[in-house]
């Protein structure tokens, strides 16, 4: 079975990891924070922060913008659900805004419906690698007072126009899954324009340690000193994971060509093909492709899905509508909410892509589709 996604590993990589098991540190340690700066070099400059999922680096996000009861948080429904739900835990109210028709990106017209005076974070997610639009986004927030956050889980390496993701929102949150465009195992990263929003997501990730002496509460203690102003979570990234991630990102841009090939023969093969729309992407875009999602026409997504399966081809479907999920249904959340994203979800179909996806098995794939659809 061919998977949607899968992790691409070399020998450098494993070179990397057994250079650190057989050293002295294992957890916290140089390794994270070389690795830290890596990502902050590759998103912008701006502080980055490790952590070890994606969920566990919007969780530490929504923490450090001080998310909580009272607060409203707008975001897409067109998502992995941790994106709605660690602001949910945090207390927040979170309102879902419909997505845009053709790429499914949050919608600032959707966006500036739900603005209120309670509206704390407005988080856009840069949905199959594409960029969502930060610069309506941000021009909304800051007419609310609030902040934006780029859920990038699935776009890191990518640009719009000349910046970075990374550099396109006020606070950018990534995984490092095995399927997601670099891998540390699991593991995750937030990086913050705001230094003290920065350092708010470092000490939250790490139980809420201060370690600052000039910050210090409790005087006339010893070197070991530290303590503790507000709660965190142990959410430290490993110097293990952190030598994979460096040794992944040595490959970022052969990541990046790779998959940007296999997204333009899926696209050149299938524009013409009946009963299917591609993907489109923006001119101003440079998208790090991390999925390759159609768009099954004529109520057929369920048959295809399962030709495609029953022939060796693992499709995927990214995503049902977070609020569709029960514990959001039971929160008074109803169906027909945001009509864009159901009717994308009700037809859409993500195709194998990843590095290592071969020119014959990508013909493979465009194949069986073909062959699903007649």
């Amino acid at each position: 079975m061919l998977p949607y996604g899968r992790q691409s590993i070399n020998e450098d990589d494993i070179a990397a990891v057994v250079e650190i098991l057989r050293g002295d540190w294992l957890t916290t340690g140089p390794a994270v924070a070389a690795f830290e700066q890596a990502v902050s070099g590759l998103t912008g400059g701006h502080r980055a922060v490790s952590a070890t999922s994606g969920t566990a680096a919007l969780h530490i996000a929504y923490a450090a913008a001080k998310v909580g009861p009272g607060d409203e948080v707008i975001t897409t429904p067109m998502t992995f659900v941790a994106t709605a739900a660690t602001a949910s835990i945090l207390g927040a109210r979170v309102r879902f805004a419909d997505v845009e028709e053709d790429t499914a990106l949050l919608d600032p017209n959707a966006v500036a419906a739900e603005l209120s005076d309670r509206t704390t974070v407005i988080a856009a997610v840069d949905y199959a690698g594409h960029p969502a639009n930060y610069a309506a986004l941000q021009t909304l927030a800051n007419t609310a007072g609030a902040i934006t956050l780029a859920d990038a889980a699935h776009s890191i390496g990518g640009r719009d126009g000349d910046r970075p993701v990374g550099d396109l929102a006020d606070v950018t949150t990534f995984s490092f899954f095995p399927t997601k465009n670099l891998t540390t195992g699991e593991g995750g990263a937030v990086v913050a324009k705001d230094a003290e929003l920065a350092q708010r997501a470092h000490e939250f990730h790490n139980i809420g340690l201060v370690r600052d002496p000039d910050r210090f509460e409790i005087r006339g203690e010893g070197p070991w000193h530290q303590e503790v102003h507000e709660l965190g979570v142990n959410y430290r990234l490993t110097d293990v994971a952190c030598a994979l991630g460096l040794a992944q990102l040595a490959r970022i841009e052969t990541f990046k060509r790779r998959r940007s090939e296999i997204f333009e023969r899926y696209s050149a093969a299938l524009g013409q093909v009946d009963g299917v729309r591609i993907p489109v992407k923006r001119p101003h875009a440079d998208p790090m492709w991390h999925l390759y999602p159609i768009r099954v026409l004529d109520g057929r997504r369920r048959e295809v899905y399962d030709r495609m399966r029953g022939a060796g081809v693992g499709v995927q479907v990214n995503y049902m509508p977070v609020y569709w999920h029960p514990v959001y249904q039971r929160s008074g959340y109803a169906r027909g909410l945001c009509p864009n994203a159901e009717l994308f979800y009700s037809e859409e179909l993500s195709l194998p892509i990843y590095p290592d996806l071969a020119d014959s098995e990508v013909d493979f794939v465009i194949d069986q589709l073909i062959r699903a659809l007649t």
